[in-house]
C-alpha cells in the first residue's frame, strides 16, 4: 500500500477537513490525486457548484513501496479520509476507482496570469451572503405548488451565474470557495486565467472553472 507522508499534522488536518467538506455534498465523492516530489494536488468536484476544487498538500517525502517519481490516481474520498492519520501525518492511498467524467478534465499546470478587478475577500464574502439571501427570498415568494426543482434551478442559475465585480468569475465559484473553507476574511485571494480556465486562488485552496462551464462538449482532457 502506498503511504503518503505529509509535511506535518497541520497538513493532515487540512486534508481531512477538505475531504470532509466534499463528502458533505456527496457521500460517494471521488478525488483525483496528482503528486510529484513533495507536492500533492487533490482535485474534487462538489455537486451543484459546477467547479473544480483543488487542495494543495505538502509532503515530507515522496512515497513508499516502489513509487519513484509521480502519482496520478482517482480514489474514493471517503476511503482516503478514513486513512488519514493526523497524529502521524500520514495517509494511505486507497485502490483506484473508475473516475467520474470530470476527473479527466483538469486545469493546466502552468501558463496562469493574473486577472484584475477581483474584490477583497470581505467583499467576496458579502457577495455570497447577498446571493444566498436573494435565493431564499425569491424561493419563499413562490407559491407552494410552484416551488419545483425546475423553478429552484432556474433561480439558482440566474443568481450563481452572475459575475463578480468587473471579472468574468461566476458567483458560484466564490460560493464554493467559501463553502469549502478556502475563502477567509483576512487572507489574500487572487484571480488567475489560463486559456478557457479561471482560477480563484487563496492560501487554503483554489476553485477552477471553465468560462463556458465543464460540460462534456467543451473540455480539454489530460
Amino acid at each position: 500500500m502506498t503511504v503518503l507522508h505529509l509535511a506535518d499534522d497541520g497538513e493532515a488536518a487540512d486534508l481531512a477537513a477538505f475531504l470532509s467538506r466534499l463528502l458533505r455534498y456527496d457521500r460517494s465523492a471521488a478525488v483525483r490525486l496528482q503528486a510529484a516530489g513533495t507536492a500533492l494536488a487533490v482535485f474534487g468536484r462538489p455537486p451543484s457548484f459546477e467547479v473544480l476544487a483543488i487542495r494543495a498538500v505538502r509532503l515530507a517525502k515522496p512515497y513508499e513501496d516502489g513509487l519513484d517519481v509521480t502519482l496520478d490516481v482517482t480514489v474514493s474520498a471517503g476511503e482516503l479520509l478514513e486513512s488519514v492519520d493526523e497524529q502521524a501525518a500520514t495517509a494511505a492511498v486507497p485502490g483506484a476507482v473508475t473516475g467520474p467524467p470530470w476527473a479527466g478534465v483538469l486545469p493546466p499546470r502552468g501558463g496562469w496570469r493574473a486577472e484584475p478587478g477581483l474584490p477583497a475577500p470581505q467583499a467576496l464574502r458579502a457577495t455570497v451572503a447577498a446571493a444566498v439571501g436573494e435565493f431564499r427570498s425569491r424561493t419563499e415568494e413562490l407559491a407552494p405548488d410552484a416551488r419545483t426543482r425546475a423553478a429552484l434551478d432556474r433561480i439558482g442559475r440566474d443568481i450563481w451565474s452572475r459575475t463578480v465585480g468587473g471579472t468574468p468569475l461566476p458567483v458560484r465559484a466564490v460560493h464554493a470557495a467559501q463553502s469549502l473553507g478556502f475563502l477567509r476574511p483576512d487572507d489574500e485571494a487572487v484571480l488567475l486565467s489560463a486559456g478557457a480556465w479561471l482560477r480563484l486562488r487563496t492560501p487554503f485552496g483554489s476553485i477552477a472553472v471553465r468560462r463556458a462551464g465543464l460540460g462534456a462538449l467543451d473540455v480539454s482532457v489530460r
